[in-house]
């Protein structure tokens, strides 16, 4: 199973970015999904989570701001970044707790990251 993330890049402050992250290989099911971010010198921390059903989570920065949603037709989560600020630059990552046979138990993979620059 692989989680590739895309849609990073560099934008000024109040703007928006969508991030994507897409799951291949071989499984049968994604529960729940994850945005984590790690900045510069700081640990990583959990932006957001959406389960199967749609059930959504968010950091408490970034509420009203983030919106993180899942395709699950295309396995891919996406998180959409409005109003953003210098303190939202950070590496994003994305992980998907996976279940890739009936014999196998359930395990967390994680994307490889996209960097999130955001100018004053």
């Amino acid at each position: 199973v692989q989680l590739q993330a895309s849609g990073g890049g560099l934008v000024q402050a109040g703007g928006s970015l969508r991030l994507s992250c897409a799951a291949s290989g071989s499984f049968l099911s994604i529960d729940y999904t994850q945005w984590y971010r790690q900045a510069p010198g700081k640990q990583r921390e959990l932006v957001a989570a959406i389960t199967s059903g749609g059930t959504t989570n968010y950091a408490d920065f970034v509420k009203g701001r983030f919106t993180i949603s899942r395709d699950n037709a295309k396995n891919t989560m996406y998180l959409q970044m409005n109003s953003l600020t210098p303190e939202d630059t950070a590496v994003y990552y994305c992980k998907a707790n996976v279940r890739r046979s009936y014999d196998l138990p359930r395990r967390d993979y994680w994307g490889q990251g996209t960097l999130v620059t955001v100018s004053s």
